[in-house]
């Protein structure tokens, strides 16, 4: 292991500049220490874990890798309460020896609010730099365990799952003729402040004195300092693996708690999950108590008002989707709420352009509209998507008639219409080309997007294990080297 230590930190002296490194290496060392991590949880060996994570808490590859992370997401520019940001080259490399158990004591977070849909606050802790990185660095050695131990069927913050598999995991629990007919759609009362810090201290194996410093570091509110006494910070790069973590055996607990003829599955999403049943009364008397009994040892409960059984014939949102059973036909749908968000979202953005150019525009509208797209492009959303599309050309239409009132309706049409194949009435801007010359940019239709069917990830997958390397190569790369085989299943 000294060994192992030395040629990693030797590399230090070899890299100079933050522009020469070869993060293809970076990614690949980290990796490597990653997996023999996983390895050694599959094996029981804990003491060699923690071996592991010391080394890879303490490699010049892991702080750079680390730092790479802080300094390339969106809150790149965001300070915390120290007002520091690392925007050069010079400072991310002299970053490197900031990261250092060894004295270390984090900053109290900064707090800023964000508005959530109903209208409420919801606050984000915001670190510094340097805790960032810090937690960043500590997420890359827990990660691994986090893979390792976690619950098949959970799919928020995790390597290699998203939304969309835990929506067809859904679809497998309820669509068949004589699957499940109820759900126990489960909220809990403010997840991430309430989290008790003494279980995660005892259950959760990372560096405990850099855990408690960062549980116990406290916020800055208006100028203020409040001490934090339970939960894990919203908006800090750790807290997903240890709200993950914190959730992490509640799958199994319901499934030893009914009889395996009860059809009770757990889909979970983050904090949002769903549980299907056979009867409203196994939902009620048996998995609801075991929740809760589940919940109160890490300091959590369920909301009274927004935890119900429902019939699936009633549908239920979930994750943005509807989900519906007619007869025996399972649809999923976007949900009304995300519908409505999507309109309001675009025509905030079109009104907020009422003077800028067209191309100006188009540039922050089409991500939006692609990016939510291609969220839904796995569920029958063709008539979403051709009601989202009439919405947004209403919208562009006013937008065009409001810039030129003293024109005709032929010539706002000219101006910014055009017809492309089959379709008329294409929105488009134009550019300055690269070469001097005129370039397009159109407009970005919903129902161009063809609707696919989502491969679900197997439940047991762990990127972190070299046996399943060839079935995430396949999976997200359309390779496969057959040279590694899988003989794991779901």
């Amino acid at each position: 292991m000294r060994a192992a230590k030395k040629q990693i930190h030797a590399s230090s002296r070899r890299i100079l500049k933050w522009t020469s490194i070869n993060w293809k290496n970076v990614k690949k060392k980290v990796k490597e220490l990653q997996m023999r991590i996983a390895k050694a949880v599959r094996e029981g060996k804990l003491r060699l874990v923690k071996s592991l994570q010391w080394l890879l808490t303490h490699s010049f590859y892991g702080k750079l890798f680390a730092i790479r992370r802080v300094v390339t997401n969106k809150g790149k520019a965001t300070p915390g309460s120290d007002g520091v940001v690392w925007n050069s080259s010079k400072k991310k490399m002299q970053a490197v020896n900031l990261l250092s158990r060894r004295g270390y004591r984090p900053f109290p977070l900064r707090r800023v609010y964000i508005r959530k849909k109903n209208g409420k606050l919801r606050p984000l802790s915001i670190p510094t730099m340097r805790d960032r990185a810090m937690q960043a660095l500590y997420a890359l050695a827990l990660v691994p365990v986090a893979e390792t131990i976690g619950d098949l069927n959970s799919y928020g913050f995790r390597d290699g799952r998203c939304c969309a598999d835990a929506i067809k995991q859904c679809y497998n629990c309820l669509a068949k003729r004589h699957s499940s007919r109820w759900i126990l759609e489960a909220d809990i009362q403010a997840c991430f402040d309430r989290i008790d810090h003494e279980w995660k201290l005892n259950n959760i194996l990372t560096d405990k004195k850099i855990l408690r410093s960062w549980l116990s570091a406290g916020y800055i509110d208006e100028g203020k300092f409040y001490p934090t006494k339970a939960g894990t910070p919203q908006g800090s790069v750790i807290s997903p693996v240890l709200a993950n973590m914190t959730l992490d055996g509640l799958e199994s607990a319901i499934r030893n708690a009914v009889p395996k003829n009860a059809k009770v599955n757990m889909i979970r999403y983050a904090d949002d999950f769903i549980v299907t049943g056979k009867s409203e009364e196994i939902l009620q008397k048996k998995v609801k108590p075991v929740i809760r009994a589940f919940l109160s040892q890490r300091g959590l409960n369920l909301s009274g008002e927004k935890t119900r059984i429902t019939r699936i014939e009633n549908g239920f949102d979930f994750l943005g989707q509807h989900l519906r059973k007619f007869g025996d036909k399972f649809i999923v749908t976007p949900s009304k709420n995300s519908v409505k968000g999507i309109v309001s979202k675009t025509k905030k953005v079109i009104k907020s352009h009422l003077g800028s150019a067209a191309a100006a525009m188009l540039r922050e509208l089409n991500p939006v509209i692609r990016g939510w797209a291609n969220y839904h492009r796995h569920a029958c959303s063709k008539k979403a998507f051709n009601y989202v599309d009439s919405r947004i050309f209403n919208n562009l239409w006013i937008w065009a008639k409001r810039r030129h009132q003293d024109k005709k309706v032929q010539w706002i049409r000219n101006r910014y219409f055009r017809t492309i194949g089959n379709r008329q009435w294409c929105f488009f801007a134009t550019k300055k080309a690269e070469g001097g010359g005129v370039g397009v940019i159109d407009l970005v239709y919903m129902a161009t997007v063809k609707i696919v069917r989502h491969t679900k990830i197997r439940g047991k997958a762990n990127p972190y294990d070299n046996r399943w390397q060839g079935y995430f190569s396949k999976r997200l790369f359309g390779t496969y080297n057959p040279a590694i085989k899988s003989s794991l299943c779901c």
